[in-house]
């Protein structure tokens, strides 16, 4: 009957739940509890597969470049980093309201380490994530053009509650790429969160851009309520393999 019970539980899809009662029928003390404490048990572990299995799926769907988490990141380094700031930001408040992070600094200082670290977070607490280099974003929305799925290529970077751009402004655009980034930004505009990781500090993006009326809508709505993290120092591949 047991064993039937838990084919049930696994039909229903209820893994934590048929996993608990399987491991409860092998101990012996677990005849000991009471029946609304070995009850609460399967309840709390249907619900912990549950979390695990939707933070396997938001990791995987963020694609971040580095395997990155706030609790690994260097301190002690000396390049820029406050971690006060860092902290605040692991919390992931800002996500909630749809503010934005710049993170710029030299090649090598661990910007992208950075970047995912938070997007970890954001991804551990729930929210849906998406990361980018700057170059491949562009390519794809020419690709979307082309083939016709620009809209529906939009609509899933605009639903990303946290879209990671990095490598921002390393190639100059052309006009259509300037108004492809607008359209980006403009429907994330107050409603979702993004960082953007570059190696040029903010006061010239503006020069990046060209256009000076697509570049002062693209920052206006980028940076005026954006979090600010300036790294600086060496290159930390010179140490290690993995930036932290």
């Amino acid at each position: 009957m047991l064993e039937q019970t838990i084919d049930k539980l696994n039909q229903m899809k209820l893994f934590g739940m048929a996993n608990e009662l399987s491991r409860q029928m092998q101990i012996a003390d677990s005849s000991l509890l009471s029946f609304e404490e070995r009850f609460s048990l399967l309840v709390d572990m249907e619900m912990t597969s549950r979390d695990n299995r939707r933070l396997k799926r938001l990791l995987k769907g963020a694609r971040l470049r580095e395997n990155a988490c706030i609790e690994d990141i260097d301190f002690r380094t000396s390049r820029g980093l406050d971690r006060s700031m860092i902290i605040s930001l692991a919390t992931c408040s800002w996500v909630v309201k749809h503010y934005n992070a710049l993170i710029t600094g030299p090649t090598g200082v661990g910007k992208t380490y950075i970047s995912c670290a938070l997007a970890n977070a954001a991804c551990r607490q729930g929210h849906s994530c998406l990361y980018y280099r700057f170059p491949r974003l562009l390519s794809e929305l020419k690709i979307a053009r082309a083939d016709g799925s620009y809209v529906k290529l939009l609509n899933r970077l605009a639903k990303t509650e946290l879209l990671v751009i990095d490598d921002w402004g390393i190639n100059a655009l052309s006009e259509s790429e300037r108004r492809d980034i607008l359209e980006v930004i403009e429907d994330r505009y107050k409603i979702r969160s993004t960082i953007v990781v570059s190696q040029i500090p903010i006061d010239k993006w503006h020069d990046i851009i060209a256009n000076s009326t697509i570049a002062d809508a693209i920052l206006d709505r980028l940076v005026h309520n954006a979090y600010k993290i300036d790294m600086r120092g060496g290159s930390m591949r010179k140490n290690t393999e993995n930036l932290t």
